[in-house]
């Protein structure tokens, strides 16, 4: 099985397809472009040249911006924990992919969260540690990073 490979190359050395393609991505991601057909027919490039590309070509920023994590924390079971839990993920400036709160047993509930870290998102190592000061939440790990 061979190891994928990227490259970083200027634009104006790829074949004007590339960034056709890009920029349909970036239509129907909008909302600009209802249907792959419009998008395509928008920038100028055929639906089979957007299928062959759409899936290994992506703007560098886009590639490198976003970054998961999943963590776990164990939060009391008391009103406006877990409220006070995601204000601090919200001051954090991620987006929360998934969340799953437990049952209760014994006053405590166990969470794990997945949260997307983006280019203006606090370091995640300020975010276990803000998250560690909410009164009512103990045991903050991280599980996984992408």
């Amino acid at each position: 099985m061979s190891k994928t490979e990227y490259f970083i190359i200027d634009r104006s050395a790829l074949p004007e397809v590339y960034g056709q393609v890009i920029e349909a991505k970036k239509l129907i991601a909008g909302g600009k472009a209802a249907t792959v057909q419009e998008a395509v027919d928008t920038v100028g490039i055929s639906r089979s040249s957007f299928y062959k590309y759409k899936d290994v070509v992506e703007p560098f920023n886009d590639m490198v911006r976003h970054k998961t994590v999943t963590f776990t924390a164990r939060l009391e079971d008391h009103p406006g924990v877990l409220a006070q839990f995601l204000l601090v993920l919200e001051k954090a400036k991620v987006n929360i992919l998934t969340i799953h709160q437990a049952i209760p047993i014994g006053g405590v509930a166990n969470v794990t969260l997945s949260i997307d870290l983006l280019e203006d998102s606090w370091p995640i190592e300020d975010i276990v540690e803000s998250l560690s000061k909410v009164e009512g939440s103990t045991h903050i790990r991280v599980l996984a990073r992408n």
